[in-house]
């Protein structure tokens, strides 16, 4: 009897588990290496899997796999800070925590894969597709801080989706200077906060 054939042979995975194993090999190495690093060949080597396996449970290909990836990192922080800011019953401590939280440099590698998704995404309707859904999660968080601060009369402003969008692209955009590290880091979040608040007129 061969060695093959006294060895117990693994058991198959169910196809929603492995698409969910490929999915976070996925999510790892565009964590680690950024989106355009998420290729059949390595996320195979990551899922210890045959590239054949990647393509056949990337449903979509490898675009659909790719805009996954993303949401996948991105859905994830949207939940942590969405919980850091509900914990807060105050509407303006709620808000300081967000952009704390967010502008703090400790998030960098997030403010990456959204930078590279909006720049990919000019060439993959999938990945643009993906990144608008996201857009709209966050400015969806935002603006119920500025909705339960102008019903506390914390906040003055008299649109409030419009406002949480432009506290998006603030913050957006400090971030996105962050990765090159201009600024100083240390007080780029008091700097960033006094500015959303003039802005949102606190009280």
């Amino acid at each position: 009897m061969s060695s093959d054939e006294r060895r117990p042979r693994a058991p198959r995975r169910a196809p929603e588990e492995r698409r969910a194993d490929i999915l976070a090999a996925a999510c790892a190495v565009a964590a680690a290496e950024g989106l355009g690093a998420v290729t059949m060949r390595a996320v195979a080597a990551r899922a210890g899997v045959a590239p054949a396996l990647v393509a056949h449970y990337a449903d979509g290909g490898m675009d659909a796999l790719v805009a996954a990836a993303f949401e996948g990192i991105v859905a994830r922080e949207l939940a942590e800070v969405a919980a850091i800011a509900r914990a807060e019953p105050d509407p303006r401590a709620a808000l300081a925590a967000m952009v704390r939280t967010l502008a703090g440099g400790e998030r960098d590698e997030v403010t990456g894969t959204w930078v590279e998704a909006w720049a990919l995404g000019r060439r993959s309707e999938t990945l643009a597709a993906a990144v608008r859904r996201q857009m709209d999660d966050w400015q969806a968080l935002v603006q119920e801080v500025v909705e339960a601060g102008v019903a506390t009369g914390a906040f003055r402003v008299a649109d409030a989706p419009e406002a949480a969008w432009q506290v998006l692209g603030m913050i957006d955009g400090v971030n996105a200077q962050a990765l090159v590290r201009w600024g100083d880091t240390a007080r780029r979040s008091d700097l960033l906060l006094r500015a959303v608040e003039g802005m949102l007129g606190a009280q």
